[in-house]
C-alpha cells in the first residue's frame, strides 16, 4: 500500500491566509479553500475555527503530514489578517509559536519571522487573488502562530539554525513526501550555512547522538556547529566542498563508520552495508567475516582494525571534499560513547 503523502506547514499557511483574507474581504470565512501549489497541485483545505473582527480575521488550519513522521503533524496553524495602510503590500509577523532568524546564513534574513521564500510568495498570490476578487488593494498584515510551537521547535533543527521561539513555516512544493530524505539534507545545507555566514571554524557531523555527545565531550563547540548528518555524510560533505570551513569532525559507531570507510555516503542500512570478509582481509583475521556486527568485528580485529578503518572513512571523506581547504578527523565511538579510534587532523 503506498504511503499517504501530506502538506507543509506553508500550505497549511498559505490555506488559512486565504480563507482569513476571504473572510475580510467578503464577510464570511468558508469552511474550506482550495490553493494552488508551485507544482501545479490544487488541494482541498478545511478551516478547523475561524473568527472575524473590526479589520481583522483569523482562521485555523490542521497539518496532515500523511504518512511522514513530522514532529508538526497534527499542529494546528493559525494566520491572522489586519488591513495595512495602503501601499504596505504584504507584511509577515511571527505570531506564538512562530520562530525569529537570529544567525545569518538562513534564506531568512537576521530578524524575520521564520517564514520561508515559498510560503511567503504563496501568501501573496492568494492575498493577490482574493484582492482581485473583491476590488480591494492587498495591502495586509499577516501574522502566523503555531499552538504548541515552541516545544515543538525543540524537537527540529531550528535551535541549532539560530531560529528561536518556534517552529518555522516551510516548504517548497507544499508537499510533505512520506519519509523523504530531502528534508533532512535541506536541513543540514541550511546548518552549513548558519555556520559559513557566523564564520564557523569547526563543525561537526556525527552519525548519531552517542557519538555527537561523545564529541561535545571533547571541544568547547556552541550548539551551531552540530550539523545532524546523521546517514547523509554525502549531503554534507557534497555541500562543504561548495562551502567550506576550516574544520570538520566526523564520528560515529563502529557500523556506518566502516560503511563510510569502505566508499559509502548513504549510511542508512537500507542503502549500504557492512563488507565483512573485506574486513577480514584487512584484519589478517579469518573469524571476522563471520561477525554479527561491525562493533564484534572490531572486538575481533583488535584496536588495529578500528585505526585502520578509521583511517580510510578519512581519507574518504577528504577524497569527497575533493580539494576543498577543510582539515578533517574522523573518530569512532562505541554504543557508550567510549573511543576505539580516532585520526585527528592533520
Amino acid at each position: 500500500m503506498p504511503l499517504r503523502s501530506g502538506w507543509t506547514t506553508g500550505a497549511c499557511a498559505t490555506a488559512a491566509a486565504k480563507a482569513a483574507w476571504e473572510g475580510l474581504c467578503g464577510g464570511v470565512i468558508p469552511d474550506r479553500v482550495t490553493i494552488l501549489l508551485p507544482k501545479g497541485q490544487t488541494p482541498e483545505f478545511s478551516i478547523l475555527d475561524a473568527q472575524l473582527g473590526e479589520g481583522w480575521a483569523e482562521a485555523t488550519v490542521e497539518k496532515d503530514a500523511g504518512d511522514d513522521p513530522d514532529v508538526t503533524h497534527g499542529a494546528h496553524i493559525t494566520v491572522r489578517v489586519a488591513r495595512a495602510p495602503t501601499g504596505k503590500g504584504v507584511t509577515f509577523h511571527a505570531g506564538e509559536g512562530v520562530g525569529m532568524v537570529t544567525k545569518p546564513g538562513l534564506p531568512i534574513p537576521v530578524g524575520e519571522p521564520a517564514i520561508n521564500p515559498v510560503p511567503r510568495r504563496m501568501i501573496d498570490e492568494v492575498i493577490a487573488e482574493v484582492s482581485a476578487a473583491h476590488a480591494v488593494s492587498p495591502d495586509v498584515q499577516v501574522t502566523i502562530s503555531v499552538a504548541h510551537g515552541a516545544a515543538l521547535a525543540l524537537k527540529t533543527w531550528n535551535p541549532r539554525l539560530g531560529i528561536e521561539g518556534g517552529i518555522s513555516i516551510l516548504g517548497t512544493t507544499g508537499i510533505v513526501r512520506p519519509f523523504s530524505c530531502s528534508a533532512w539534507i535541506a536541513s543540514i545545507h541550511r546548518g552549513v550555512d548558519v555556520a559559513v555566514a557566523t564564520k564557523a571554524a569547526h563543525v561537526v557531523g556525527a552519525t548519531g547522538s552517542t557519538s555527537e555527545g561523545a564529541v561535545q565531550a571533547l571541544y568547547d563547540l556552541p550548539e551551531t556547529a552540530y550539523l545532524d548528518m546523521g546517514d547523509f555524510a554525502g549531503g554534507l560533505l557534497k555541500y562543504l566542498r561548495r562551502n567550506p570551513v576550516p574544520r570538520i569532525t566526523i564520528a560515529g559507531g563502529p557500523g556506518k563508520m566502516t560503511k563510510l570507510s569502505q566508499g559509502a555516503l548513504d549510511l542508512h542500512s537500507k542503502r549500504s552495508q557492512v563488507d565483512l570478509e573485506a574486513l577480514a582481509e584487512r584484519s589478517g583475521v579469518a573469524a571476522v567475516a563471520d561477525a554479527n556486527t561491525a562493533l564484534e568485528a572490531f572486538g575481533m580485529g583488535g584496536e588495529a582494525l578500528a585505526a585502520s578503518v578509521c583511517k580510510d572513512a578519512r581519507e574518504v571523506v577528504i577524497e569527497t571534499l575533493r580539494g576543498a581547504d577543510i582539515e578533517v578527523e574522523t573518530i569512532i565511538f562505541d554504543r557508550a560513547g567510549k573511543m576505539l579510534a580516532r585520526c585527528p587532523f592533520a
